[in-house]
């Protein structure tokens, strides 16, 4: 069982910047690929980027290319997403996860079913 915690979410104005936090409470992150997602009012969850196992390798959504950035320190059990020029599109409920998978292809990681841990989400609101 691995639980994981999400912080950093709040409000910021469009064009703004925000790092998300996501801490694991066992000491084997290296052995999960990590994935963000996100999830706005009436609508699906959604991929929004995600880190092999040894995070050699990250993967996006089209909509964040450019703008945000995972990365992960397995020696501190956290994995992080920094959002930089933020848009009001942005604004939904963040929410990390980890798969127990050696998987690298970007088609197989941001499918929602490959990951068993989910984190509670942080919230995320970028104003226009």
């Amino acid at each position: 069982q691995v639980q994981l915690v999400e912080s950093g979410g709040g409000l910021v104005q469009a064009g703004g910047s925000l790092r998300l936090s996501c801490a694991a409470s066992r000491r084997t992150l290296s052995t999960y690929a990590m994935g963000w997602f996100r999830q706005a009012p009436g609508k699906e969850r959604e991929f929004v980027a995600a880190s092999s196992m040894s995070g050699g390798v990250t993967y996006y959504a089209d909509s964040v290319r450019g703008r945000f950035t995972i990365s992960r320190d397995n020696a501190k059990n956290t994995v992080y997403l920094q959002m930089n020029i933020l848009k009001p599109e942005d604004t939904a409920v963040y929410y990390c996860a980890a798969a127990p998978t050696y998987q690298t292809t970007g088609s197989y990681l941001q499918q929602t079913s490959v990951y068993n841990y989910w984190g509670q989400g942080t919230q995320v609101t970028v104003s226009s």
